[in-house]
């Protein structure tokens, strides 16, 4: 049979794995199969990154949301296999994991060879902290359920400890205004960071309701946003970025645009231009990059932001057996805002890739020539809470370009998330997890409190 490996069990490359699973595998009772399929991550579960700033704020509890690989791969016809990328023998045809560790360091399985005759990479994207000094070791960076979850212990231990707090703040007031108790600060606005500090807004709110701290949820518990950028969400249209600013600023939430952060500590940070923001936690969503793994690879082409360089058709530039898709992958897009522009590292792009290549690997496996891909933009959504959301709707879903806000907005950017439930099992699961979801919030507080 025909072995297909990928790497990544990111919204693309569980997506990709259940439907080649389902497509050619041995799902659903069928006694022959065409492929093999087996799907890598080093995680144990899989859940969708988009709703990690809601895991942060406390919003939403990741353990009610998390799949495991193993009951997907179950399900669906494929195997999984846990452990690290290490590299890539292209003349072989063989990608090396890591070995598994427990808790205690000991190793569960040893380091690890498996065989492939099409590999696709979609290990996603980290942070990246461009070098400033101080940023990777004194704030948190939201890649991973645990450094949410981190962040989220973190700000109710500060809440807490600022009730009772009886030295002066990082930075005294100026000019007569009134300083926080505690202060976080969001370095990045765009989506992540502006969806953050919005959730978090609320989780002030939340968390004074149910006497975890007695702060004035407005005045005590401040949220400044950094952007070094002339305005927030910059990868938005313009009239996107207006309409957010202005509920952000509506709810409280400080916007410093024009400043690029020079270094942080473990209180404050200091910009180019000589400004101190007192930080008692700081986020950092100030940019991404791919994987350093890739750039480590056999002969394979990276980009500067470490994304390996792909054709049209998805392979890489060097070798037609090995395929990238989402945030990991430097795809051309053509019909792009600008000439040289890539495909935009957002989940719709992900599920659009891992639809495409389900269909290419069908002409594949008949040995019929592969299909270019086209990026179709149908639009940015962003989640602003409790209080609202705001997006654009454009191309062919609408056939132009249309600004919404409010309920509306909330509607749609929640199918997205659906979306990507449908796709993983079925119209009928995914009807029967919304109404779950629903009566789990129902008869829970809104903000996870422990």
């Amino acid at each position: 049979m025909h072995r297909f490996i990928i790497v990544g069990g990111g919204a693309g490359g569980l997506e990709l794995a259940t439907g080649l699973g389902d497509k050619f595998g041995t799902a659903n009772g069928k006694r022959t199969a065409r492929a093999q399929v087996t799907l890598i991550d080093r995680n144990s579960t899989h859940i969708w990154k988009p709703l990690l700033h809601e895991v942060a704020a406390g919003s939403l509890d990741p353990f009610s949301q998390e799949l495991p690989y193993v009951a997907q791969a179950r399900w669906h016809g494929f195997e999984f296999q846990q452990g690290d990328l290490l590299g890539i023998d292209r003349a072989a045809k063989r990608v090396t994991l890591g070995p598994l560790l427990d808790d205690e360091a000991g190793e569960l399985l040893p380091q690890r060879d498996l065989e492939y005759d099409t590999l696709v990479v979609a290990i996603g994207s980290t942070t990246a902290f461009f070098g400033v000094p101080g940023a990777q070791e004194n704030s948190l960076a939201l890649d991973t359920v645990a450094q949410a979850e981190l962040f989220r212990k973190r700000l109710i231990a500060a809440c807490i400890r600022a009730e009772y707090r009886t030295e002066p703040p990082c930075v005294p007031a100026q000019d007569g205004m009134h300083t926080p108790r505690i202060q976080v600060a969001i370095v990045g606005a765009g989506a992540t960071g502006v969806e953050l500090s919005a959730e978090l807004r609320n989780t002030a709110q939340v968390l004074h309701a149910y006497g975890l701290h007695k702060l004035d949820p407005q005045r005590d518990i401040g949220i400044v946003l950094i952007e070094g950028g002339p305005r927030i969400l910059p990868a938005l249209p313009e009239r996107v970025s207006t309409a957010t600013a202005q509920l952000l600023e509506k709810v409280g939430v400080e916007l410093m645009t024009g400043e690029t952060v020079a270094e942080v500590s473990r209180t404050s940070i200091r910009t180019a231009s000589g400004k101190t923001v007192a930080a008692d936690l700081t986020v950092w969503a100030a940019g991404i990059r791919a994987p350093v793994v890739l750039s480590q690879l056999d002969g394979l082409t990276t980009n500067r932001l470490g994304q390996l360089i792909v054709r049209s058709t998805l392979q890489t530039a060097t070798d037609d057996n090995i395929f990238a898709l989402g945030d990991c992958a430097a795809c051309a897009w053509p019909g792009g805002e600008k000439a040289d522009r890539n495909v935009p590292p957002r989940a719709q792009a992900a599920h659009q890739q891992a639809s495409f290549l389900l269909k290419s690997f069908e002409r594949r496996l008949d040995g019929r020539p592969l299909p270019d891909y086209t990026y179709r933009d149908f639009g940015s959504l962003v989640s602003l809470g409790h209080f609202s959301a705001v997006g654009s709707l454009m191309g062919g879903l609408i056939g132009g370009n249309m600004l919404i806000e409010g309920l509306f907005a909330r509607f749609m950017y929640q199918s997205l998330y659906r979306m990507h439930i449908a796709a993983l099992h079925g119209v009928a699961r995914m009807v029967l997890d919304t109404v779950a979801h629903w009566l789990r919030r129902s008869t829970a507080p809104r903000v996870k409190l422990h």
